[in-house]
């Protein structure tokens, strides 16, 4: 598996590397919808953008994380982040998530666009036996959204993350295997083609 930095283009998303230079974009991106008063998931505020982006790029640099900003192609805005993470080339497997996206965004082919090239590049680049989903048990909206994928929950991580306000959090973990991979690619294809 090369874990490198790569831009992924579709017809309405293009998922561009992460770097420093996209903290205002991001920002702005999470101030659509105010987003980083999330209970569920972790979004950068003008205070935590330079710490979250760091992160990241520490992580990919240790080749356990490849995280991407979100580009809407119609507006060539950047709408919020995704990355790949827990990367494991010897057991072909990784997961995908921290993913935000602006609410103006939601609801829109975006994100499931950039849930096809990553998945597309996992399974067809990378040549990945599985690719995992790990959501908040709290997070219907992501739930629902992953189980929409074609994923398939698994269980319950109980007492998984602390998050930003001390709650500790139930995660759910949700998979994809290579067998699957075919029939969820026709299915996001052509949910994709039909515009929703």
């Amino acid at each position: 598996m090369e874990i490198s930095p790569v831009t992924l283009e579709g017809e309405h998303t293009r998922l561009e590397p992460l770097s420093l230079a996209h903290q205002e974009a991001l920002v702005a991106a999470a101030a659509d919808g105010e987003l980083w008063n999330s209970i569920v998931t972790v979004v950068p505020s003008r205070e935590t953008v330079v710490e979250y982006i760091g992160e990241a790029l520490t992580a990919q640099q240790q080749g356990s994380e490849l995280p991407f900003v979100i580009v809407q192609q119609a507006t060539n805005r950047v709408v919020g982040t995704t990355r790949f993470y827990e990367i494991q080339p010897l057991q072909k497997r990784a997961a995908i998530g921290y993913t935000w996206v602006a609410a103006s965004a939601q609801r829109t082919p975006v994100n499931t666009e950039a849930k096809l090239l990553l998945l597309t590049h996992a399974f067809e680049y990378w040549r990945c036996n599985r690719i995992e989903f790990i959501t908040d048990v709290l997070n219907q909206q992501s739930r629902a959204a992953i189980l929409r994928l074609g994923a398939k929950e698994e269980g319950t991580l109980r007492n998984h993350l602390i998050m930003p306000n001390g709650r500790v959090r139930d995660s759910v973990c949700f998979s994809i295997i290579s067998e699957e991979w075919p029939e969820v690619k026709a299915r996001l294809t052509a949910k994709l083609g039909g515009g929703s």
